[in-house]
């Protein structure tokens, strides 16, 4: 969606990257995450897995390396952290996921030293991602991900990492 609300019909293409996302079920149901694979590593023979995951707000990859399957995950998690109540719910069993990371739209000052609170949202992201064995990465250069157009509101770390 548009900052004004409206969908977005296409996304920007460039030739040295391929871009995956779902197919909307119907006008309602359109995607929020796009993912782009560099087209060197094609090699790696990525999937698009819908049978696995297939809600609006989540991609999940897999590939094949040495003759074994491993996972990505890319997550937009709206205000309402649908997507997190999403895999909670739904109580998935992945293995071998080697990262799930994106927009989690939870501040926390576990991760943004700038911000004050705990949000009980990030006990949801870390039971998920404790449910993938993955760990939280902190960056080696914490900087925000989000920023904001106007003097209100400060800058934030939204966008995170589990490994």
């Amino acid at each position: 969606m548009s900052k004004e609300g409206k969908v977005i019909i296409r996304a920007p293409n460039h030739p040295n990257w391929i871009t995956f996302s779902r197919n909307p079920s119907n006008d309602n149901d359109y995607p929020w995450v796009i993912s782009y694979i560099n087209i060197h590593l094609l090699n790696f023979c990525f999937f698009l897995q819908k049978d696995i995951l297939n809600y609006r707000n989540i991609s999940c990859f897999s590939f094949f390396n040495n003759r074994e399957v491993f996972f990505l995950i890319n997550i937009y998690s709206d205000s309402n952290q649908s997507a997190l109540k999403y895999l909670k719910d739904t109580g998935v069993n992945i293995y071998n996921i080697l990262i799930m990371t994106r927009d989690f739209n939870i501040r926390d000052s576990d991760w943004d030293s700038e911000y004050l609170f705990y949000s009980v949202h990030s006990d949801l992201l870390f039971d998920i991602a404790d449910s993938f064995n993955l760990s939280f990465s902190h960056p080696t250069h914490p900087v925000p991900t989000r920023y904001l157009d106007n003097g209100k509101n400060s800058n934030s770390v939204i966008d995170l990492m589990f490994l």
